[in-house]
């Protein structure tokens, strides 16, 4: 999005710069522990489903992923568990459940500009995953995703299977996110804030087009319009500030995150 800035005005949306890697590593692994709790309050959570990986800044290879069992809303920085390219744990005093693996390591290591990916069972994310069908560009928000987005049509359960890792990240593709036929919403960004924010802006447009289908109102922008548009509101820039004021309210309101 474009901002204006007056003269002499700092601008509050500044990205962060590192003088090593042990201060970018804090930094995303407590975005990551951010994005969790306001995963956790946007209701998220499905039992002990759902994920956001971080890849290591030193070791490429590497990603930090949520313990195995723990609510998002109960997520710490330092609860996060750092996994190899072999899915074993090489830091961290949790388990990590084998579809956070099979599923993330292959959609990373198939894209090297994606740092982060984010999947859960949101509701409106799984129900429009059943039609098996790409989001219209209803809404504005919803042109974030226009012609960036794709769908991996096949369920066969539990993603345990490495090699349906591999096929996800192949339907995935170039784009933002690919949608899991019967399952749910996959978001990547180059940053945890981008992938974060696209995976809560696509499951209300989710729900957004839902709403529409039900009431018969189904009236999408036309195609040069919604390409304008997610000139505009669909860069990993827009995801990242978007992310923002998110990331500014749920540290005010839970500090214990950045533990």
């Amino acid at each position: 999005m474009e901002r204006i800035l007056g003269k002499g005005v700092e601008d509050y949306l500044k990205k962060p710069t590192f003088n090593n890697y042990e201060e970018e590593r804090q930094h995303n692994k407590q975005k990551l522990a951010g994005a969790f709790r306001l995963f956790g309050q946007f209701g998220f959570s499905e039992g002990a489903a759902g994920h956001i990986t971080y890849r290591d800044p030193e070791r490429k290879d590497h990603l930090w992923v949520n313990p195995y069992g723990m609510h998002f809303n109960k997520i710490k920085a330092s609860d996060l568990v750092l996994v190899n390219s072999e899915g074993q744990v090489v830091e961290g005093k949790y388990s990590v459940h084998k579809s956070a693996f099979s599923i993330h390591s292959a959609v990373h290591e198939a894209r090297e500009d994606v740092i982060a990916s984010a999947h859960a069972h949101s509701v409106y994310g799984k129900t429009w995953s059943i039609s098996g069908k790409l989001l219209d560009p209803l809404t504005q928000d919803a042109c974030s995703f226009y012609n960036d987005h794709s769908i991996f049509d096949e369920y066969k359960g539990v993603a345990f299977d490495e090699e349906e890792g591999v096929r996800i990240g192949k339907a995935l593709g170039d784009n933002k996110a690919v949608i899991l036929r019967s399952h749910g919403l996959l978001t990547v960004g180059e940053s945890v804030d981008a992938a974060a924010f696209w995976f809560i802006t696509m499951e209300r447009s989710c729900q957004s087009q839902l709403l529409a289908e039900s009431a018969g109102i189904v009236n999408s922008i036309a195609p040069e319009d919604a390409a304008h548009t997610a000139g505009q509101v669909g860069r990993e820039v827009d995801g990242w500030e978007s992310f923002q004021p998110m990331w500014e309210r749920i540290v005010s309101e839970q500090p214990d995150l950045l533990e």
